[in-house]
């Protein structure tokens, strides 16, 4: 098996709790009491341009949220938002660890809105641990298109089978496998370990490699 030398990650769902998912849009909703069907509707027509970099928080905010007068302000609602972002912290740990092996290259490869995303990488330290953030935000494509996965190994000039991908959902997993590279699907920090184990991923200077 060829050694790995490069590790993806996704960010929210294996790092992180999700920025502006489903479950934390839905909290929202009901902390402020807006509509839901009206506020969806407005979301998917604007979160393609709002993850790829091309509107910021405050027109998504004001197309989705403030079109009209609110009891709330605009700032009440960005610190909700933001407040939303928790630590995983025994796969931060581990993920920090095996960034200080110095074996692997660390990059993040997620969907995220560029503001949430610079305070989730400054909030939780992720530049400690991660070299390069290949983010929707910052390369103007998203998983799981098949473009953000060429760009990264662009980036990286790494091939397919030097590297693995780390995420929690199966669709961004597909095209990455597609293409030649390792993928996990993130389920617990035990499974992650075990599956890197698998792969010859490890902290320690012992690995376990499959056949």
């Amino acid at each position: 098996m060829p050694e790995i030398s490069a590790l993806f990650w996704d960010v929210g769902g294996v790092l992180l709790t999700n920025a502006w998912g489903y479950t934390e849009r839905n909290r929202a909703l009901v902390q402020f009491e807006l509509d839901e069907v009206d506020f969806n509707d407005r979301h998917q027509m604007l979160v393609s341009s709002f993850e790829r970099g091309k509107i910021a928080l405050d027109e998504y905010l004001e197309r989705t949220i403030f079109y009209r007068t609110r009891t709330f302000s605009r700032e009440a609602f960005r610190e909700y938002m933001f407040s939303l972002s928790r630590p995983k912290d025994d796969v931060l740990d581990f993920a920090r660890a095996l960034a200080k092996s110095g074996k692997y290259l660390m990059s993040t490869l997620n969907n995220e809105s560029k503001e949430l995303n610079l305070y989730r990488i400054h909030t939780f330290h992720l530049r400690d641990i991660f070299s390069l953030f290949v983010s929707s935000c910052f390369v103007g494509f998203r998983k799981p298109e098949a473009a953000i996965y060429r760009l990264a190994l662009d980036i990286t000039q790494k091939l397919p089978k030097e590297c693995c991908f780390i995420d929690d959902r199966p669709l961004n997993l597909e095209c990455a496998s597609q293409m030649g590279m390792h993928v996990i699907q993130m389920q617990n920090p035990e499974q992650l370990r075990g599956d890197l184990e698998k792969l010859g991923v490890s902290v320690s200077s012992q690995t376990t490699r499959t056949t």
